[in-house]
């Protein structure tokens, strides 16, 4: 069986057409709070709102601190034309041995509706992919969040399975809905969208 070495992502930098993926900073502390302190935003979230400033540069150290050692990959997604800090995304819980992660991402809601969520974990996945050899990713998201559900579908993702009742935040019970997708199937929708794109 392959050997899989532990990953440095503090270096790791993504670029898109609109947007740079880069290492959270101390510096987006504001804005990371400001839209996990939005109800309207964590209403599918995994965690209450926040309520205080604090807990934005915590969670900044705490995703600073593991890029080194390589637990999990968290990076801000800022806007190239004017370096606005618009949400972020990451892998996390990997499983070397069998080639897994999961994807989480989370966009303020200003930046709604704009495809730029889309952009990023295009860019995302084909990291995970392509350079980290992950063979399966996977999502899970409240299935109320259709918003949600329709952008990982056009990514590429299935649906494969719902949980039900599976959180319980702030008091309020939700399901879980699972989703996949495998690098094959991946490589060949890139494939496909070269194609269109040349014609």
């Amino acid at each position: 069986m392959q050997e899989f070495q532990q990953h440095d992502f503090a270096q790791v930098r993504l670029s898109t057409a609109r947007l740079e993926l880069r290492p959270m900073q101390m510096d987006d502390a504001d804005a990371l709070f400001a839209m996990c302190a939005d109800a309207e935003f964590v209403r599918y979230w995994s965690e209450p709102a926040w309520q205080h400033r604090e807990q934005a540069e915590r969670r900044i150290q705490r995703d600073l601190d593991a890029l080194p050692r390589g637990d999990y990959l968290c990076l801000a997604i800022v806007r190239k034309q004017d370096g606005v800090w618009l949400g972020n995304c990451s892998l996390f819980s990997f499983l070397w041995e069998c080639r897994r992660a999961e994807i989480g991402y989370g966009l303020a809601r200003p930046y709604w509706g704009q495809g730029y969520m889309q952009e990023a974990l295009q860019a995302l996945l084909a990291y995970g992919f392509e350079h980290l050899q992950l063979h399966r990713v996977e999502a899970d998201i409240d299935p109320a969040n259709r918003a949600s559900g329709q952008s990982l579908k056009r990514l590429g993702f299935v649906q494969e399975g719902l949980l039900r009742e599976r959180w319980i935040v702030d008091g309020q019970v939700s399901d879980s809905a699972l989703f996949g997708l495998l690098q094959p199937d991946w490589l060949a929708l890139q494939t496909s969208a070269a194609k269109h794109a040349s014609v």
